[in-house]
């Protein structure tokens, strides 16, 4: 959300003028005349040249050099910037970027000089002053200071906008402005080398840029952050979001866009006007229906609707939490069928559905460093027989985490509408209730599939999608099994059950966000340890866990909230969510089940070290081949899947020896 410009600019500011009185150092001038000059007659009759400017056009660059048989230049940055190391980097490799992809001979002669020494290219490392300076010396003595507000450019210094230039002919001037320049020069700046401009870039020659250089020669450089450009940096980023908000609703025709030159009338700003309007009016809908949480790691807090939670709650209220949720839990216990396997099954769900809003921060650390986002997944599923409690499962999730139980129906789901969705709700899941296997295979496949959603943006907020469905949905793709937290529950209740069950609807009234604020604290103090583990470039290491770290933070607030802690409150990692045994869980329940009621549906070649299974069905053998591990080597034919012996033996833990008719008889 963009912030309220007029604070920004005026009662952050005047908090700042009034915190203490500071001397500023002024020159005292006198007016002599104002006369009408060329460039080149003002800096022309001159031997030397030392330079600060913040902007520059290249090619300008080049043809004032050429005035002077020596120079000195020192580059800033054009924007206000608070000189962390990474926006010095990144402002240096574009630089050199710049300097590189001009083709000219100016340029290769320019580089000569470099590398001859008369000509002396640095680059800032911090805040230079903001005025643009240029100290003129001839060898006969004469000396010249040219200041004011234009940067080293044609722009500036060919009639092409307004700018404020003034000289001064004069030593004592010369001598009081080298002074500050050569202090500048000696504390703020990194040479530019030959080198630099040649191969330097922000990737894998990053060693080059000229910082890197100059902490080779040094071997230690300290980078101090203003912290003071806070507000001006945050001003200014502001200002591009809202710019970028606003320009879908401007009104640009195929013409206008041809010539340049944007056409503004008052017509045109109503057009705006009513787009804008209609722009929030969804946005509000959006944020109504969609709380917003925000999950700052660097800072230690955490938003909902732009509101700061409380992350210290009240031990009682915790306690109450997890005593509904076990509760909640416990209820699962009446359902008929896999009841222990339910209550694990949902309790491995919920462990990634709290651990979600971290998941983004984790992902975008780990391309930054070149590792796996897998282990890091934004996308769960949850499916089986109907009447199995998902939809309010999910629910009171939500419910615990931010108070609310909003979710989005199965017709609404498109991969447009949850991107649109995502970048708006930020940090809390976003729950597709119902979906249909069509819709599923429609929109939800290709949506998983590229998951890159926030990578190029580097996003450090947005939401993982949460998709319910029935037993319609049935096996699941490869490759979205490996990016997909995927929970299958085959337990359920009658429909008169149901009808009478009021444990949901009382947990769901009295639970609240306590226990997931008291998580959150603990998870703020532990992922900053994770991302720093992303950055090991030790291709040995594994990539920390931080659904086991969240399984440890879960255990202990529910160990010291609940007298007896239920056997599914568990430690849980990254195998329990992705190993070939997890993944291929239906696969192995069904030939285990096949292999007891039907071993002749199997035929065994201990030559060709193989075992069929006829599967009976074609879309059986197709759910069945999505599910096997590669090791297996399956391969479908017709209603059959082919498989290795060995592998299979160890997969489904069957010997496939041939039953005799007793064991048969006996079911062994």
């Amino acid at each position: 959300m963009a912030k309220d410009f007029g604070d920004d600019l005026f009662s952050a500011s005047d908090g700042m003028a009034n915190a203490g009185i500071c001397k500023l150092d002024v020159v005292k001038m006198d007016y002599v005349g104002a006369e009408s000059i060329t460039w080149r007659e003002l800096f022309s009759g001159y031997d030397s040249i030392k330079a600060i400017t913040f902007s520059s056009g290249i090619d300008f660059v080049y043809q004032l050099l050429n005035l002077f048989e020596d120079a000195e230049i020192i580059f800033g940055c054009e924007e206000v910037m608070s000189y962390t190391l990474q926006e010095i980097m990144a402002y240096q490799a574009k630089l050199m970027e710049c300097i590189r992809k001009t083709d000219s001979a100016s340029k290769e002669k320019m580089i000569e000089r470099v590398e001859r020494g008369d000509v002396r290219l640095f680059v800032a490392r911090r805040r230079l002053s903001h005025e643009k300076l240029y100290l003129l010396k001839a060898e006969d003595g004469r000396t010249r200071v040219v200041f004011g507000s234009a940067n080293m450019s044609f722009n500036a210094f060919g009639g092409r906008q307004r700018e404020i230039i003034c000289y001064i002919d004069s030593q004592e001037a010369y001598d009081r402005f080298e002074e500050a320049y050569e202090d500048l020069k000696r504390d703020s700046v990194d040479t530019i080398t030959k080198k630099a401009v040649e191969i330097s870039d922000a990737t894998e020659n990053v060693d080059a840029l000229p910082i890197a250089e100059t902490a080779k020669v040094k071997k230690v450089v300290y980078i101090e952050p203003v912290k003071e450009a806070a507000e001006d940096v945050n001003f200014i980023l502001d200002t591009r979001d809202l710019a970028k908000r606003i320009a879908p609703s401007i009104p640009i025709s195929k013409e206008e866009k041809r010539k340049g030159k944007v056409l503004v009338t008052p017509d045109v700003i109503q057009k705006v006007r009513r787009q804008l309007v209609k722009e929030s009016e969804h946005e509000k809908e959006l944020r109504s229906e969609y709380p917003q949480l925000v999950v700052d790691v660097e800072k230690g807090d955490v938003l909902l609707n732009g509101d700061t939670l409380d992350l210290h709650p009240a031990k009682d209220e915790i306690q109450s939490d997890a005593e509904l949720f076990a509760r909640y839990m416990k209820g699962f216990e009446r359902f008929h069928g896999d009841c222990a396997g339910m209550q694990h099954r949902y309790y491995e769900f919920a462990n990634w559905f709290f651990c979600s809003p971290f998941m983004a921060v984790m992902r975008d650390t780990a391309l930054r460093y070149d590792q796996k986002t897998l282990p890091y997944p934004v996308f769960g599923l949850i499916y089986g027989q109907s009447k199995a409690g998902k939809t309010s499962f999910l629910e009171t999730l939500l419910k615990m985490m931010i108070g609310q139980k909003v979710k989005i129906s199965a017709p609404e789901f498109t991969r447009t509408t949850i991107d649109g969705l995502r970048r708006t709700v930020q940090g809390a899941p976003i729950i597709v209730d119902d979906l249909t296997n069509t819709r599923f295979n429609q929109h939800a496949i290709e949506t998983i599939k590229n998951d890159d959603f926030g990578s190029l943006d580097h996003l450090l907020n947005y939401p993982a999608v949460v998709i319910s469905a029935n037993e319609d949905v049935k096996a699941v793709a490869p490759e979205v099994i490996r990016r997909t937290v995927i929970c299958r529950v085959q337990a359920g209740l009658t429909n008169t059950e149901v009808m009478k069950s009021n444990v949901v609807r009382s947990v769901q009234q009295k639970i609240g966000t306590a226990f997931y604020r008291e998580y959150l604290r603990r998870m703020l103090d532990a992922v900053p340890g994770l991302m720093e583990a992303l950055k090991d470039d030790n291709p040995e290491s594994e990539s920390p866990d931080i659904l086991k770290i969240s399984s440890v933070t879960l255990r202990a607030i529910f160990s010291e909230s609940l007298p007896d802690c239920p056997a599914f409150i568990r430690e849980l990692s990254l195998e329990d969510y992705f190993s070939e045994k997890v993944t291929g869980k239906y696969a192995i329940q069904t030939i285990r089940t096949a292999w007891q009621a039907n071993p002749n549906a199997f035929e065994v070649n201990a030559r060709m070290n193989t075992v069929r299974y006829i599967a009976g069905e074609n879309w059986d053998a197709d759910r069945l081949m999505k599910e096997l591990p590669e090791n297996l080597c399956a391969k479908r034919s017709r209603d059959s899947v082919i498989m290795d012996l060995d592998a299979a033996k160890d997969f489904f833990d069957i010997d496939f020896r041939p039953k005799s008719f007793f064991s048969r008889f006996l079911g062994k």
